[in-house]
């Protein structure tokens, strides 16, 4: 990674929506050298994807659940699978590496029971974890 990638990256972070030729005008690059370094950041790993952030007025029903879960991951998983896994769940709001008896706090906020059990399944078949502890937010 070079001074133009770090500038790449830098941009892509306020505003990931920003077009090739946009971006490319920002840091001094053709429109196309710009996409080629942004598809091999991608291909790489640097950039693992974008994702819309909601404000903290974004609508969210009602009656949905909002829960924090302790996870505790199969020793064998990487730590990046996991986060990797997290990033595709549209439920998923954070997930945090912490100390102590589990690995990851994930905030969560889904429709209802059936739904936080579909994701706790999902965790455990396809996220790799081993433990879970659900705590629902109440107020």
């Amino acid at each position: 990674m070079d001074d133009l990638d770090s500038a790449i990256i830098g941009v892509l972070q306020a505003n990931a929506r920003i077009s090739f030729s946009e971006l490319g005008r920002q840091i001094g690059l053709s429109t196309n050298a710009t996409a080629a370094r942004v598809r091999r950041l991608e291909r790489s790993g640097v950039i693992t994807g974008y994702r819309a952030v909601l404000g903290s007025d974004a609508p969210v029903a009602e009656d949905g659940l909002e829960a924090f879960i302790d996870v505790r991951l199969d020793p064998a998983r990487k730590s990046e699978e996991f986060l990797e896994w997290t990033r595709r769940i549209p439920e998923i709001r954070d997930a945090v590496h912490v100390t102590g008896a589990y690995d990851y706090l994930v905030h969560i906020r889904v429709a209802g029971t059936a739904a936080l059990d579909r994701l706790l399944r999902s965790m455990k078949n396809d996220g790799g974890a081993t433990h879970t502890q659900t705590r629902l937010a109440l107020r």
